[in-house]
């Protein structure tokens, strides 16, 4: 069976991890989100897979391939174009646009396929919701997730009638205007005739164009709501909560790597670290070849990521610290997230360190060490002085 990851999208929410890395390879624990969608679709049966990709398109399709390893078929839609000097420059024709784009090249989708965001942890029974897609004789489904009423002004919502019939749309309405507490979650299922209601070389979204059309001219166009757990990783701090909950075991479709080498304390190969004269309170994951100096203080629900350098006296709490990161001597970190050169608060506020010359508190660990404070009132004024900063 076929199905499609949607991977062209900048991810400008989830910057400055975006910067580097395309949303699909943002990792959950040392692995990127879109493997675990590509788990799921194997286990329902769907082994031809089509990728379009855009932004940092190399990072995807280097990691994954033609898909061997993972055990499925994948091939890539580039979105973009290539310049004199080799530098590929992203141009993103839409969710739906790269379907279509897909399907002019050479007929791809000939039967019912699946369409997922690739942003997105889920688990998801695939193989029963295209069951009642065929079921309802449906051009296009969206699978959809009930969430409470006072929280429907963060989504788009879904309005159906008695037989799940798509009536209308609202974009993050308030609570008073909400007509429906039914969720759009970036899970489709299509017929390929859906596909002559796409325009040929055009940019197109599926939720804002395509939909409001099917609705517009009384297409078999349904919604099914779904029991299901679907983690969006859509904004910096819903990557926060993302990590939390792996590490909380709230999610429960992602392992937390590793070894256990205390109850609730998860390191990676190597780690060098003297238990004794740490205070490390669960549940942390400590990645491969890290190193932790006496008298660090790290606080649970936290992620340390691989090859990093956590200083002594430095505190560590409720926070994601991504690889190749060094935190200086007496810092302070509370529910940050600390990604190269980057420090961003839970609520996606971020300070840029080396423009801010915090540099001496938060830099990568590959880099020689900066100029310290000589004495320890010098540090203690410089850590009040940049104090706001964190």
């Amino acid at each position: 069976m076929k199905a499609m990851i949607l991977a062209a999208g900048k991810g400008t929410r989830v910057r400055p991890i975006t910067y580097t890395t395309p949303k699909p390879m943002i990792p959950i624990l040392q692995k990127p989100v879109m493997e675990f969608l590509l788990e799921l679709l194997r286990s329902h049966g769907f082994d031809q897979i089509m990728v379009n990709v855009s932004h940092l398109a190399n990072e995807i399709e280097n990691y994954f391939r033609d898909g061997q390893r993972f055990g499925v078929q994948i091939a890539y839609s580039f979105e973009g174009r290539i310049k004199e000097d080799g530098e590929l420059v992203g141009e993103a024709v839409g969710s739906a646009g790269g379907m279509r784009r897909i399907q002019d090249f050479s007929p791809f989708f000939d039967d019912t396929f699946v369409v997922l965001c690739g942003d997105a942890l889920i688990d998801l029974d695939l193989t029963a919701a295209v069951e009642w897609h065929r079921s309802k004789g449906s051009i296009a489904t969206i699978i959809m997730k009930t969430v409470p009423h006072e929280e429907v002004s963060s989504y788009g919502v879904v309005v159906t009638d008695d037989e799940g019939r798509v009536k209308a749309f609202q974009e993050k309405p308030s609570v008073e205007e909400a007509l429906s507490n039914n969720i759009n979650t970036g899970i489709y299922i299509f017929e390929p005739e859906v596909l002559d209601y796409i325009p040929s070389g055009e940019e197109f979204d599926i939720g804002s164009q395509l939909f409001p059309k099917l609705v517009e001219i009384g297409a078999p166009f349904y919604g099914l709501p779904m029991d299901f757990e679907w983690v969006d990783i859509g904004k910096v701090p819903d990557y926060w909560r993302a990590i939390r909950g792996v590490l909380m075991r709230e999610i429960k479709n992602v392992e937390i790597p590793g070894h256990e080498v205390f109850p609730g304390i998860y390191t990676g190969l190597n780690v060098a670290v003297n238990w004794d004269k740490v205070d490390i309170q669960g549940p942390v994951y400590i990645g491969g070849m890290t190193r932790i100096e006496d008298g660090a203080k790290i606080i649970g629900p936290t992620m340390i990521g691989p090859s990093c350098h956590i200083c002594g006296g430095a505190t560590v709490d409720n926070s994601v610290i991504f690889e190749y990161s060094r935190l200086g001597a007496g810092v302070r970190l509370v529910d940050k997230l600390v990604y190269g050169r980057y420090c961003v608060d839970k609520t996606g506020e971020s300070i840029d360190v080396e423009k801010a010359s915090l540099d001496w508190l938060i830099t990568d660990a590959r880099k020689p060490l900066p100029v310290q404070p000589r004495t320890e009132q010098e540090l203690i004024s410089k850590a009040l002085d940049n104090n706001k900063a964190f």
